[in-house]
């Protein structure tokens, strides 16, 4: 049986020590082994250790003041060895300016101050949630799910992705460097239908499709009812808020979301300007707490499940779905968000899933170990994941097409990029062409401001250009701007034909009375999470208006 992931805890107060492995015993014993080091030099031999066992370390729980080697100098040395444990720094009050730096300079998670009496209120709950977004992440070294396959091909990127963007933990197996992969292909007789999924119990799936994969899970894909009060299309943050809220204040709702939860804001690595989380917060954990959240006020949630048609008949909107279902509602909210457009240069189409990739496609990162790995865009989702990058591959540079990232990025990202000595920024440069026979072997650059252009090895690239909506469905419905946005409120003035009510419509709502729109796929939003879940908040005082005078 595999060792159970350890929690290491470091102090060279004796007496706080034993305070402190005590209380984490008593309450996550079960699940993890506590380790104790009584300094940073003890606590580094005993990483190094189990880093070379390879057995996981959960989370590391360090005083900042010791001699030797502080906590924060500790924290920075544990990192590449275990680069996804949860880091916290435990400390004085009088620390508190040492902890806010350590958030920048050694990245950690969360500062505890001392004392942390009671546990059950200043201690259990956030290790419960740090621990929660470790598991999520967590690939198991035994049991659990594999996924075997090669790396270069689509459908096991997809499979990859699929998992990943569910918060589903699961092994990767590369029949290209692992020989068990090798051996459970043969044993399985697949070699001619990767990638092969292994479950803990039944038979293993082969070549699956999103559904198969789905099914196999459990997710849920049916509605349990013909109606509801308030239906909404997109699960991510607008989507998430809308329900949250929607379905807290006794709306019986329903949450449609073709991929999984999320959105694209659920592949950002880091968001670090999201208020009321100093140390930040990736996509994936405040996906993993708005679900929760909407769940435990009974919201139900129909994934990977497509809208493909809207109509409106008698006062009450009917949504068709990718699985033949049609269900009804009084109110409904479109949050479908936004998707990269795709790179229009050639060799990229043939070679996506092959080493080009859109958006952050976390499944890859621990592929890219020690590779140079190129990302293109300047956005704040670019920055992010240059950032999440740089912790696994040897070096990163970001393709800019212009001459200045300030224009689409936020500050506090462009200074973290320049403090990265293996983070390199090429402005006014561009992919005119990606190369490649099985999978990506190079890319073209384009020098914008000489003309001149190069070729460069490289076997990844992400891409994180322009945003298009998903509103094809609803063109013969709703309002839409040249670019597919959807109109609300006052960009509707003028552009009606027929308003059937004699108010105008709400801030949010489009030509259809009871329809909403919001997030990203809104003409006019601010491009950012928090607003999103503004816009997802303050979409259910109109849904309530709405319902009202219904």
């Amino acid at each position: 049986m595999p060792a159970k992931p350890a929690l290491l805890v470091v102090d060279d107060d004796a007496e706080v020590l034993r305070a402190v492995a005590r209380d984490l015993r008593r309450h996550y014993g079960d699940a993890y082994r506590v380790l104790r080091a009584e300094s940073g030099e003890e606590a580094l031999e005993a990483t190094e250790a189990l880093h070379e066992k390879g057995e996981p370390i959960a989370l590391f729980l360090s005083d900042q003041r010791m001699p030797g080697m502080a906590g924060v100098e500790f924290l920075e040395k544990a990192a590449p060895l275990f680069p996804d444990s949860k880091r916290v720094l435990l400390t004085a009050y009088a620390d508190t300016e040492a902890a806010i730096r350590a958030i920048n300079r050694a990245r950690i998670d969360y500062y505890l101050m001392k004392p942390w009496d009671p546990p059950e209120e200043r201690l259990y709950p956030i290790l419960d949630d740090l621990l929660e977004d470790w598991k999520a992440a967590f690939r198991p070294g035994f049991g659990g799910i594999r996924v075997v396959g090669n790396r270069w091909s689509p459908q096991t990127h997809a499979t990859k992705d699929f998992l990943a963007r569910n918060l589903v933990p699961y092994r990767w197996l590369d029949v290209e460097t692992s020989e068990e992969a090798r051996s459970l292909v043969a044993e399985h007789g697949a070699e001619e239908s990767l990638p092969l999924v292994l479950f803990p119990e039944g038979e293993p799936l082969r070549q699956p499709s999103v559904t198969e994969l789905a099914e196999k899970l459990g997710l849920n894909m049916e509605a349990s009812r013909p109606f509801y009060d308030l239906v909404i299309v997109g699960g991510g943050p607008a989507g998430l808020a809308s329900a949250v809220y929607g379905a807290s204040e006794g709306l019986r709702t329903l949450l449609v979301e073709q991929e999984a939860p999320g959105g694209q804001a659920g592949t950002s690595s880091r968001i670090e300007n999201y208020l009321g989380f100093p140390s930040g917060l990736s996509g994936a954990e405040l996906t993993r707490r708005a679900v929760a959240q909407a769940r435990k006020f009974e919201t139900e949630m129909l994934a990977p499940v497509e809208a493909t048609g809207l109509r409106t008949e008698d006062g009450y909107h009917l949504l068709s779905l990718s699985n033949g279902d049609e269900v009804a509602c009084h109110a409904l909210v479109v949050a479908t968000g936004v998707q990269y457009r795709k790179l229009d240069a050639p060799g990229v189409e043939a070679l996506t899933g092959r080493g080009v990739y859109y958006g952050a496609a976390m499944a890859e990162a621990m592929s890219c170990k020690d590779e140079h790995v190129y990302l293109v865009g300047a956005g704040n989702s670019a920055g992010q994941a240059a950032m999440y990058f740089a912790r696994y591959a040897g070096h990163v540079t970001i393709l800019v097409r212009g001459d200045s990232l300030g224009t689409s990025m936020s500050r506090y990202l462009i200074d973290q990029i320049e403090a990265t000595d293996t983070i390199e920024v090429c402005l006014n440069t561009e992919v005119v062409a990606a190369q490649g026979d099985e999978r990506l072997e190079k890319l073209t650059l384009r020098d914008n401001s000489t003309g001149d252009e190069r070729d460069v090895e490289t076997s990844t690239v992400f891409i994180f250009i322009g945003a298009a909506p998903r509103t094809d469905w609803l063109e013969s419905l709703l309002l839409r701007d040249k670019h597919g946005f959807l109109l609300t409120g006052p960009d509707l003035k003028g552009r009606m034909k027929d308003w059937p009510l004699e108010r105008d419509p709400y801030l949010l709502e489009t030509c259809q009375p009871g329809v909403f729109a919001i997030g990203d796929v809104r003409h006019g939003s601010v491009k950012r999470v928090a607003s999103s879940v503004g816009e997802g908040s303050v979409a259910i005082s109109f849904v309530h208006q709405h319902l009202a005078s219904v």
